[in-house]
């Protein structure tokens, strides 16, 4: 299918303005791009929720959300994109408050540390001590810690599946929305002449500030994609992968999709006709961003 038409708008809307290739971007201009996505995300409708809460998780900041009208019968954490450099708990607020309401699942959201500042495994390490402490401390909070998920977009979901990884047993159900997967840009899709809200030149200088070293591009757990089929079989809950068909990253997700079933797996993976990267958490770009929030949420009730 082509670029669907509110695709090509999106496109065209975020192609204005500083972008990450731009030369000399510097940590000034990283601190300006994050400022105006906060402001952006600042003005986005918020969806009201039963609570929100920000807590400490041992030195890592997290936002706990409550759904509306409902005892939440188990906790999804989240994770949010950004790749690994831009995007925080201000960012993903709207959507955040959206899976509360829509899945009726409590949402504890990770403020995990992000690069240049704390490479890898900042951020991996922050996801690990907030899921100790949700595990030490939910109950305390009143949460249902004997059914836990976990979601992730784009970066996020990248640590998400390095969480499913590394505490298989304690997770019902795994979401990867487009995973950012491989620092080696192999996949084909990256070839691409439509492109699609990512290009290999932005892929790779994420990577970049991710990675502390050229040893680092490939750690497991920084390329999970470079996971065993012994590694990958530890996970115990199903897998739900959601891809966009014009995303440069798709091809990976294909790949991942594929090697989770081979591995034994139960995986799911939709493909979203016209869609690009980024489409999963803008309802007012994208109606395909209801649809992918509820069968998100129809996998969840499911399985978590």
């Amino acid at each position: 299918m082509a670029l669907h038409p509110q695709a090509v708008q999106a496109l065209e809307r975020w192609a204005q303005g500083p972008q990450v290739t731009d030369p000399g971007l510097g940590t000034d201009g990283i601190a300006t791009l994050r400022r105006a996505a906060r402001e952006e995300a600042a003005t986005e409708p918020k969806e009201a929720v039963g609570s929100v809460e920000d807590l400490d998780a041992d030195g890592v900041g997290c936002r706990l959300y409550r759904p509306a009208g409902v005892e939440a019968p188990g906790v999804l954490v989240h994770l949010h994109g950004g790749g690994f450099v831009f995007g925080d708990v201000d960012t993903h607020d709207a959507q955040c408050r959206r899976l509360a309401n829509r899945t009726g699942l409590a949402v504890l959201a990770v403020d995990y540390r992000r690069p240049p500042e704390h490479c890898f495994p900042a951020a991996v390490d922050d996801t690990d001590t907030s899921w100790a402490w949700l595990l030490r401390e939910g109950g305390r909070l009143g949460l249902a810690t004997s059914r836990l998920a976990v979601v992730g977009d784009s970066a996020g979901a990248n640590l998400a599946l390095g969480l499913s990884l590394r505490h298989p047993d304690g997770l019902t159900a795994t979401v990867l929305v487009y995973p950012f997967l491989d620092p080696g840009l192999a996949a084909p899709s990256y070839e691409r002449e439509d492109g699609g809200g990512l290009s290999r030149a932005e892929a790779r200088w994420y990577w970049e500030q991710y990675a502390a070293s050229a040893e680092d591009l490939t750690h497991p757990d920084l390329a999970p994609l470079r996971s065993d089929r012994a590694r990958l079989a530890r996970i115990s809950g199903p897998v739900l992968v959601l891809a966009a068909e014009h995303d440069p990253l798709v091809d990976e997700n294909r790949q991942l999709a594929n090697r989770l079933g081979e591995a034994g797996v139960d995986v799911r993976l939709t493909t979203y006709p016209g869609m690009v990267h980024g489409f999963w958490r803008h309802p007012a770009l994208f109606d395909a961003t209801e649809e992918a929030l509820g069968e998100v949420a129809a996998f969840l009730r499911e399985h978590a």
